[in-house]
């Protein structure tokens, strides 16, 4: 299959275009410059010069292809309802050309909004009306499904973690950690992340192509739950930094605009995509790459 992916080049592309090519695909890998060109080219990949914005490589890209799998986000969060809004284009543009093919379009989301507060399954649809995050990714899906597209989605933990990983959640954690000189987590620090390793995520995106069905979520979930106590205690001992409890409103100077991630409890599930996909996470959860120091070397 010749498969068009977007984000090509980024901490979870990087690692879904090799899984791909493994596995006997072909890769049309998006690059907005030449370094990521490079990239793409050394990884065995075919080069479509673009970026999110620009619709029309967008369009020559899925039209190439046997299947999309849309990877690409702008990690801008100082302008995330406008990157927000990016995103749902980009999705809409793609699908259009997808319309009426039988090619599947994988679309990436995050579990982190899915059910505050409660463990997050997969046939959970995302309430609007209760959403604190603007991005609509899933609904782009949903609304390319009822075109007639084979679209499915893939929710990401918020953390994606392993080797590379400089841009992530819990890397703004560490940095914030180093520039205050305290590791923090907020009331009792009992609200949870889940956590899955970037091998593990890739592998999920391409059994979620090789069996794309429209309309149905899986969880790229590792770990279900972390709270960030226990992160904020692993990043202090490998800081040497005192570990302390914020007020919500110390929290809001402390974190700035990172405070609603920091307070989020979004622990998930992945036993329906584990018995739909016969995919089983291998690679180490998220606590011991912390204990491993990777995110302590820079």
């Amino acid at each position: 299959m010749r498969v068009f992916v977007t984000g090509a080049t980024g901490f979870i592309g990087s690692a879904i275009v090799p899984e791909l090519i493994n596995a006997g695909h072909q890769v049309i890998g998006l690059a907005r410059s030449d370094s990521s060109a490079e990239k793409l080219i050394a990884a065995g990949a075919e080069v479509l010069r673009g970026d999110l914005e620009d619709l029309d490589s967008l369009r020559k890209g899925a039209a190439a292809a046997d299947g999309v799998i849309h990877a690409g986000f702008i990690h801008d969060f100082f302008r995330f309802a406008e990157v927000c809004e990016i995103d749902r284009v980009a999705i809409e543009t793609i699908a259009d050309v997808l319309v009426g093919s039988d090619k599947p379009l994988i679309v990436t989301s995050g579990t982190a909004f899915s059910h505050d507060g409660e463990i997050a399954t997969e046939d959970i649809i995302q309430d609007l009306s209760q959403s604190r995050t603007p991005r609509r990714s899933e609904q782009a899906a949903d609304a390319a499904a009822a075109k007639g597209v084979r679209s499915s989605i893939v929710r990401l933990s918020p953390s994606v973690h392993g080797e590379g990983d400089h841009h992530g959640f819990v890397p703004i954690l560490v940095n914030t950690a180093r520039e205050k000189g305290v590791s923090a987590y907020i009331g009792e620090g009992l609200n949870r992340w889940n956590a899955v390793h970037r091998l593990d995520a890739a592998l999920l995106f391409r059994l979620a192509l090789e069996n794309a069905v429209a309309r149905t979520r899986f969880h790229a979930v590792g770990d279900e739950e972390i709270t960030i106590k226990t992160i904020a205690e692993i990043i202090g001992k490998h800081l040497n930094l005192p570990v302390v409890s914020l007020t919500p409103e110390e929290a809001g100077e402390h974190f700035g605009w990172f405070s609603m991630m920091a307070s989020i409890d979004c622990p998930a599930s992945s036993k329906i995509t584990q018995e739909s996909l016969n995919w089983h996470p291998t690679h180490p959860g998220l606590v011991a790459d912390l204990e491993k120091g990777i995110y302590f070397n820079s």
